[in-house]
Formats: C-alpha cells, structure tokens, sequence
C-alpha cells in the first residue's frame, strides 16, 4: 500500500523533497491527498482546535489516535502524526508508538518539550525543554517499540524555540540522532529561515531534516531543497482556511434574508459526493443486483 512506512521511506529517498499538507479530519486529509501531496500531517494543533481546545495536551493520545487512522482509513498516501510530547515518559511513548504503528501510521513525531506542552507559537507561551537524557530514553523507548523498522521516528527540538540558542538545537540533535530517530524536525519563530538554513548547514547529521515554515511563508522551495532538508510540513493552513471560510460564510448567511445573498463561493454538492465516494454506493448496489439475479432471487 502507498500509505505505508516503507512508500515513505521509498519517496524520502527519490524525491528531492517532500511535500506534506496539514489535516484535522478524514475530509481535509482527503483533500490533501487528492490536490498531489506527498503525506499527511496529522497535526495536534489542527486536531485540537477542532475540539475547541487549546493546543495545550488536552486531548489523549486515543483522541488523536483516533482523528489519525481515520485519516489513514480514508487516504491512500502516508500519514504522520504529531504526537506532543508523547503522552508522558518512556513506558508511553512505547505504548503510543505500537498503537500508531498498528493503526497503519507510517511516522510519529515526539518534541523535546515538558508535558503538558503549549503551541510553539504562542505569543508569550511556555516553552520548557525536558533534559537531552530524558528525551534520549524516551527516542530509545521508541526505537525499541517499533515492529517495522521503515516506521520513522521524527526527533523534534524545540531548542530554538525555546531561545536556547543554536549550539543547544545541534547538540540536542546529534543526540537524537544517536538515540536512533529517524528524522529530525527543527522548528523556529523566527519570521526569516535564517536559523533553520544555518542549523542545517551547521549540525552535520546523517538523518533528514523536517521543517514546518509556518512563522516563515516566504521561504521557496528551492531554498529548502539547496540547504538538504527533506520534508515541509504545510501544519495549519487548511485549518485555518476552513475557519476564516466559515466565519465569513456564516457572517453573511446571519445577516442575509435567503443563502443566495452570500458572496462566498462554495463547493458543489456534487464536489461532495465524488470526496465521498458516493458513487461507489451505486456501484456496489449493482453488483449485489446482478449476483442476486444469478442466485434467483430476482427475476
């Protein structure tokens, strides 16, 4: 299947870059994968926000267990998961990676922050950072886990945000990567790739390099590629696409005597039923038709 580990590990090593788009339910993760991307982000923020909760470890890791294999479910491309910090120590991150495994996942990422974690990108948040010993033996735990060895563990620090500096970000990471990660995602709130582009030419890893360029959407893609990193993660756009379409269709339809007085432009019914498979239904109905006809039971 092209949703496994092994078709991801197969694209990370004949794409120059890959290109994942951001989800927060079976519907979006469709839309990702039907507009050409390479993966799905199943993305705790996203994921959060839909349950009106903060991105803030809320939710438990079956809630996102959940969202995430229905995703998988409903998608013939990988599936990554942002599973936090993962849900508490060692022993949980072991038990979340069977479980992601299982559910047909083919990647997790776990961050180096302290539980319960805030977004990286809230204005004046709380970034702490869990000693490197403690997040080595939660990325061993992990590696140890895994049944199938082409399941990736994605090592993310979050030492820049957390304005520890650029010697603590490439230590961390060469830590993880001998701890056995198998990706590294550095993340930054800087408004400029400057830091991402110098940790990835400073650092000296073997292991591809994820970024998620939400404090940076000027960066083109063939800056990412020149300085070797080999994932994007589009993490929030379609959420927050889906929220400022809503907030304006739902402002005009509130205001307005009839739906046809609203000037946004929406997705035919018929857009619908093809994301849905609808016709499929109809299919299968006459298939069961023709075998029933055979069986005598219709003339």
């Amino acid at each position: 299947m092209s949703n496994n580990p092994e078709f991801l590990r197969k694209m990370l090593e004949t794409k120059s870059i890959l290109r994942v788009g951001g989800a927060f339910d079976s519907m979006s993760a469709k839309l990702v994968e039907t507009h050409g991307f390479d993966a799905i982000w199943a993305g705790s923020f996203a994921i959060s926000a839909t349950h009106a909760l903060p991105d803030a470890s809320i939710l438990t890791m079956t809630e996102f267990l959940g969202v995430a294999s229905n995703m998988v479910e409903s998608c013939k491309i990988p599936v990554i998961a942002d599973c936090d910090t993962g849900f508490g120590g060692p022993s949980n991150v072991s038990h979340a990676v069977k479980k992601y495994e299982k559910s047909g996942i083919a990647a997790i990422s776990i961050e180096d922050k302290t539980f319960p974690k805030q977004n990286s990108l809230l204005e004046n948040g709380r970034h702490e950072l869990i000693s490197e010993k403690d997040f080595v033996s939660k990325l061993i735990a992990a590696k140890e886990a895994k049944q199938d060895q082409n399941f990736m563990i994605i090592a993310r620090t979050e030492a820049l945000i957390a304005n520890l500096g650029m010697k603590e970000a490439i230590k961390r990471a060469r830590a993880y990567e001998e701890a056995g990660a198998d990706a590294i995602l550095i993340h930054s709130k800087k408004s400029t790739p400057d830091e991402i582009f110098e940790f990835a030419e400073s650092w000296g890893g073997n292991l591809p390099l994820v970024v998620v360029p939400t404090s940076y959407p000027t960066v083109k893609l063939d800056e990412l590629v020149s300085h070797k990193i080999k994932i994007v993660i589009y993490a929030n756009q379609t959420l927050r696409a889906a929220h400022a379409a809503m907030s304006r269709l739902l402002s005009q339809i509130i205001e307005s005597e009839s739906v046809t007085q609203t000037k946004e432009d929406l997705s035919s019914l018929e857009d619908i039923f093809h994301l849905q498979e609808m016709y499929k239904i109809k299919k299968q109905e006459k298939i069961i038709e023709e075998n029933l006809k055979k069986m005598g039971y219709i003339n």
